[in-house]
């Protein structure tokens, strides 16, 4: 009996992540990316790229479970995000022939969504009807949910990396002000990865392969203030704010709060439940770490 299988279609750290936890619960994983070299051990390895059609004829006779789609905008203007998320979907359903996959999940970003205001987002929020990036985002999604049974995830900022531009900003002493305030949203590395992993697995076990949303969003417990999250950040590291406080640049458009419920309604547990267990941990490696 052939093992449940998943491909992921890009895999930087956060499929190499996801696809970890599955090798270790049992299924077959693959990789695709261009330079297969790096992937880990355990990894089928195919050297391809998402944008080059051409390079996906093996999806076929590779006829996974399950498709991970983990793209990235070619570039941060319009033209990028067409590539990186509308292109890329185009491409992949042309590339899939007679396979069929037990379900897509399309890694997105909680930027689809309008709310600007500060309120709270759901699942069920509406989308950004005029920034160009989520509505590429938005269109990537429709193109593969017309196609095959697909689950989205939006995940908020995905932070984790001991030597990430906030923290470095931060080391500075450059601070986000308290005015004009807004509400940022985070998950860590460890836990998008683990969630990705969790829905797939969730996926497996039923017979049905119905007990799946159409979407989630993959966040943790605490939005915050992002003026907060730097001082307490800057009180870790003991780092005295160099001025007033600088009109630090939004993570990602719109001020919102997202709502994780469906995620914890999944019986999925976050390892890092808000920003301070999560950066705790960030920065007790960034204090290991030389230089």
């Amino acid at each position: 009996m052939k093992r449940d299988s998943v491909l992921f279609l890009g895999s930087g750290d956060l499929g190499q992540r996801a696809g970890g936890a599955l090798l270790e619960a049992g299924m077959t994983v693959a990789g695709a990316r261009r330079d297969p070299a790096r992937l880990p051990a355990g990894f089928q390895s195919f050297a391809a790229d998402y944008l080059q059609p051409t390079t996906l004829g093996f999806i076929p006779d590779l006829n996974p479970s399950y498709i991970v789609t983990c793209f990235k905008p070619t570039s941060r203007d319009l033209a990028g995000y067409r590539a990186g998320f509308v292109d890329a979907s185009r491409n992949l359903l042309a590339a899939l022939g007679s396979c069929q996959p037990r379900r897509l999940l399309f890694v997105s970003s909680t930027r689809v969504f309008a709310e600007q205001d500060g309120g709270w987002v759901t699942e069920d929020s509406p989308r950004a009807q005029s920034d160009p990036a989520a509505l590429a985002m938005i269109e990537a999604e429709q193109l593969l949910a017309a196609a095959a049974p697909t689950t989205a995830i939006y995940f908020s900022g995905i932070y984790g990396d001991p030597q990430g531009r906030l923290l470095s900003r931060i080391g500075r002493g450059e601070l986000a002000a308290a005015e004009p305030a807004y509400f940022s949203n985070r998950i860590h590395r460890e836990d998008a990865g683990a969630f990705i992993a969790h829905l797939l697995l969730t996926d497996r076990a039923d017979n049905d392969h119905d007990s799946l949303a159409p979407a989630y969003i993959g966040s943790d417990n605490l939005p915050a203030l992002q003026h907060e999250v730097e001082h307490w950040l800057a009180e870790q590291m003991g780092v005295a704010p160099s001025g007033e406080g600088i009109a630090a640049p939004r993570m990602s458009p719109g001020h919102k709060r997202c709502s994780n419920s469906l995620l914890r309604a999944s019986g999925f547990e976050l390892r890092y439940p808000d920003y301070r267990s999560g950066y705790a941990a960030v920065l007790a490696r960034r204090t290991r770490q030389p230089g």
